[in-house]
């Protein structure tokens, strides 16, 4: 099995949204189900019916969130990775036809609701890693091929 590889802050978010599933969430819409379960006739109960969908899609969420944190490797910034596009690196690019591109390299739990980050998996990033500035990287898709060449490298630290 292949290690799921987050940066921190990624996983801090992880782990913020877990503590609002089960802090906030989940006890809200518990207490929405009981309180339609409450009304009686439970058959053409809309809210009772769309509460509990909802708590079971908590639930699972809940239960994802757990055995995900367990399982990644938090990928820490390390000097050694300076001046090469690794995992976690900001990196600007621009083609030829002066196009350019700026984004962060993580992993695939960190890209939902995130903007400019590209997964480490992606054409884009495989094409991409262990390049410096100046270096190009040939970006082969199923259409085309591209060319980028690499502006800057950055890292938070």
């Amino acid at each position: 099995m292949k290690t799921l590889m987050i940066t921190p802050e990624g996983l801090e978010k992880l782990k913020a949204e877990l503590d609002h599933l089960w802090r906030a969430e989940r006890p809200d819409t518990t207490q929405k189900v009981s309180w339609a379960a409450s009304l009686g006739d439970r058959s053409e109960n809309a809210d009772y019916h769309y509460n509990k969908k909802r708590l079971r899609e908590i639930d699972k969420r809940i239960l994802y969130l757990r055995k995900c944190i367990d399982d990644l490797k938090v990928v820490h910034y390390s000097p050694h990775q300076e001046g090469k596009v690794m995992f976690g690196a900001w990196v600007e690019i621009e083609n030829d036809k002066g196009v350019k591109n700026r984004f962060r390299i993580v992993g695939s739990e960190e890209l939902i609701g995130a903007k400019n980050y590209i997964s480490m998996d992606s054409p884009m990033a495989q094409a991409l890693l262990k390049k410096a500035v100046g270096d190009e990287a040939i970006v082969k898709t199923p259409a085309q091929q591209f060319v980028w060449r690499i502006t800057k490298i950055e890292y938070l630290k």
